[in-house]
């Protein structure tokens, strides 16, 4: 059993995220999610660096 004393690395994590992150729900049509993560992929990007890749691209 765990004391309260003890590091939580989870709610450490969470707590930073929360501070310096802005979080955007993001819904797309039943079998695009598959289709994003794949070119995510190809690119060598997870489907979060993906996305930020292509809102940057568009915004500069």
């Amino acid at each position: 059993m765990r004391s309260n004393n003890e590091f939580n690395q989870i709610a450490y994590q969470n707590d930073y995220i929360k501070e310096k992150y802005d979080r955007i729900n993001l819904t797309v049509p039943k079998g695009r999610k598959e289709e994003i993560k794949k070119k995510a992929a190809a690119a060598g990007k997870s489907v979060n660096e993906y996305i930020n890749s292509l809102i940057d691209n568009d915004m500069n």
